[in-house]
């Protein structure tokens, strides 16, 4: 696939470092690159590096058991997909920084995008053998690779939302191969702005709730497992991140149509209250154990709540369906957080704020769906918010478990009955004092007017503080920048007599930009 040397001018180019790459952008175009988006990069390549490994160990193990006369050792290295690749910076870094890749395929739809792929893939000394510039349309591409040579880790990250290319990048990967998905458009999957908008798009209904961003991600994961499932496919979230304002999810495919079978255990509604922000969750199956080793698949009973929420009796809104599995593999998390850890700031230019996010999801509630938000909970019933650690006590002290969660600073992840995280909230204004603003009938006065029935102990737990925060990780990324956002869709530079075109790439839906809701700085109460 060798080729003539891309012709530029140096003089025309700003030099950008990151990581090991050295990329050239044109002085005349500051859309192609977002520095915030560093970090995205550095937990790609920690986690295609992590799958890696993982996947070299599960071959050459069954290489090792393999009795097979005149085996064949297995082949370990990886072929890459970068469908949406703009500039070619991530595949230029992913070329550098990860060991055992076969070659990479760097895709994009202009042809401005590509003739910089070259001429980057060239300035980085890197062979065009390994790092193959190729203009097409990313599901075209895809589809074309389905049934001949799939690739092992299919990277999307659009502009906007990734929707128009999961069905593709699902049947474009190899069994056990990884798929990287960045979603940006975040005023949809966040929000309540446009939810027929992320109907149609993730086949459910966001909220606007405390807890949004992570139905954002279960949104996501669910459209990611339906496409699989019609192929007899099973996708493993193996890490699942909020990040600014986007998500980034990593997913593992299988081959195994038995796993199909346990999705509808595993995914479902949630009920959330519109007032206080209580919540409920209803799976659409359920398992039960048969003779032996059987499983019998059934319907789930319901409703399993009533038009209003039993705490304030106030309207419930619906969200979903959504995944109401785990998130991550903790296993995988771990040995990406051990291989982070042992790096060096040169190695991972935002290595401290990897680490804090990796700790933070090492400590979440994997089998918990969904948080409260303590400011939330005491703005219901009027009263200021107590130390997290507190509220945590009380939890452990009733004999339940409870996390944070990485979308949201203050949040609380508990395998609690929401009748006794109102308790322990009760307890809390009874010890603080009710305010005398609480108007009777109101949302507090209905939550407050209820008796505590559990047994309320605020004694410090000693597992209420996470490890993350006594060693004082960056748990929770403020703002990184002035006007942080995504930037600009890039568009071609047009040639003569192809101005409309270039026209209707710049006339975009402005329903992909963030609201200004849509990440704030966050408050510092907790810490």
């Amino acid at each position: 696939m060798a080729s003539d040397a891309p012709v530029y001018n140096i003089e025309d180019y700003q030099e950008v470092k990151e990581g090991q790459a050295t990329i050239l952008f044109p002085k005349r175009n500051e859309v192609f690159y977002n520095p915030v988006q560093q970090f995205n990069r550095d937990m790609s390549i920690a986690g295609i590096k992590t799958w890696r490994d993982i996947m070299k160990e599960e071959k050459m193990g069954r290489y090792n058991k393999s009795t097979r006369p005149g085996k064949v050792a297995p082949k370990t290295t990886i072929k890459i997909l970068e469908a949406l690749a703009a500039s070619g910076l991530r595949s230029v870094r992913y070329a550098k920084e990860i060991d055992g890749i076969d070659y990479i395929l760097t895709n994009d739809l202009l042809a401005d995008a590509v003739e910089s792929i070259k001429r980057n893939v060239h300035f980085n000394g890197l062979s065009q053998d390994l790092v193959r510039a190729n203009q097409g349309d990313a599901v075209s591409v895809m589809y074309a690779q389905r049934d001949t040579d799939r690739f092992d880790v299919v990277d999307l990250d659009p502009y906007g939302s990734a929707a128009p290319f999961i069905d593709a990048a699902i049947q474009a990967v190899n069994k056990g191969g990884l798929i990287c998905v960045t979603c940006t458009d975040l005023a949809i999957l966040a929000s309540n702005n446009h939810p027929e908008t992320c109907f149609a798009k993730y086949g459910g209904s966001p909220l606007r709730s405390e807890f949004g961003h992570e139905l954002a991600l279960r949104l996501v994961i669910n459209s990611l497992q339906q496409a699989a499932n019609r192929h007899k496919r099973y996708i493993e979230p193996l890490l699942s991140c909020s990040i600014d304002f986007y998500v980034r999810i990593f997913v593992r495919v299988h081959d195994k149509p038995i796993l199909v079978k346990d999705v509808a255990s595993k995914t479902g509604l949630v009920y959330h209250c519109k007032s206080c922000s209580d919540f409920t969750t209803q799976t659409f199956g359920h398992q039960e154990k048969g003779k032996g080793d059987m499983i019998k698949y059934t319907v789930s009973d319901g409703p399993t709540v009533g038009q209003r929420c039993g705490s304030c009796g106030s309207r419930q809104e619906i969200g979903g369906p959504c995944w109401l599995g785990p998130l991550h593999n903790k296993d995988f998390v771990q040995r990406m957080y051990d291989s982070v850890k042992q790096g060096t700031p040169k190695v991972f230019g935002t290595q401290p704020r990897m680490e804090g996010m990796l700790k933070v999801i090492l400590e979440e509630l994997n089998d918990v769906p969904f948080h409260y938000s303590l400011p939330q909970l005491c703005a219901a019933v009027r009263a200021s918010s107590p130390p997290l650690a507190k509220i945590n006590s009380a939890i452990l002290n009733a004999g339940y478990r409870v996390s944070g969660s990485h979308t949201k600073q203050s949040s609380i992840k508990t395998d609690a009955p929401s009748h006794v995280v109102w308790d322990i909230i009760r307890a809390h204004v009874k010890e603080a004092g009710r305010s005398t603003k609480i108007v009777e009938g109101s949302t507090a006065d209905k939550i407050l007017a209820k008796d505590i029935t559990t047994d309320i102990n605020f004694k410090t737990h000693k597992d209420a503080n996470p490890e993350s925060r006594r060693i004082k990780l960056v748990r929770y990324q403020i703002n990184p920048e002035k006007n942080w956002g995504p930037k600009a869709r890039h568009t071609e530079t047009p040639k003569k007599g192809n101005k409309g075109a270039a026209k209707r790439k710049q006339a975009e839906p402005k329903e992909e930009q963030p609201t200004e809701e849509e990440p704030k700085k966050p408050k510092t109460a907790e810490e």
